[in-house]
């Protein structure tokens, strides 16, 4: 979303709401370098939850397609950034997929495309595995879906426990990748492996 997307109206109002933050938080919001700072970060959370405005399933079936291949397909490493809803605060990490076709394919593109339009909301990581997951199940309804998130969580490093070494890795699978304990374990090979 570049800025010839964004709402002016709703620049404005949360221009209006963040610049009251300021100074309730005790500084000047007229000080040179805070002027500025309330439409700043007013247009920055428009970005950071713009998936609200986009539908993950429609992303998804803008490129399907029909194929016979029948093997896991491991899309993993991809960057993520999310705000955690209970303090607004960033969780960033990696999420890691997979897919069993059973005759569908899906452009791979689309995978992390899914992943942010998930992650650009307010989350837990715990529902924006799942939700991935089913995204995923749903729009190609394929033999199983794995889905795998590693984030670190400013919640957690930059107040209350203050743990900044912590990783939170949550995980959820269908199909194949309950049922068969070699495909679970394949997958999480994959995911482990430096291939590249």
């Amino acid at each position: 979303m570049d800025e010839k997307h964004l709402n002016e109206k709703i620049t404005e109002a949360l221009s209006s709401n963040y610049g009251e933050v300021i100074r309730q938080l005790g500084e000047d919001v007229n000080r040179e370098g805070l002027k500025k700072t309330p439409e700043r970060v007013a247009k920055a959370m428009q970005f950071l939850t713009k998936g609200y405005g986009e539908d993950p399933d429609a992303i998804m079936q803008g490129a399907i397609f029909h194929e016979a291949y029948s093997e896991m397909v491991l899309v993993k490493d991809i960057e993520m950034y999310s705000l955690c809803e209970h303090h607004m605060l960033p969780f960033f990490g990696k999420a890691h997929i997979a897919y069993i076709p059973d005759g569908k394919i899906v452009g791979l593109s689309k995978i992390p495309r899914v992943v942010d339009s998930y992650a650009r909301r307010l989350q837990v990581q715990e529902r924006l595995t799942i939700e991935i997951r089913d995204c995923v199940q749903r729009t190609l309804n394929p033999l199983g879906v794995a889905v795998v998130i590693e984030a670190s969580h400013m919640c957690m490093q930059m107040r209350g426990v203050q743990k900044q070494n912590s990783v939170t890795t949550s995980s959820a699978f269908t199909g194949l990748f309950i049922t068969n304990d070699s495909t679970r374990k394949e997958f999480i090979n994959l995911v482990n492996a430096k291939l590249h």
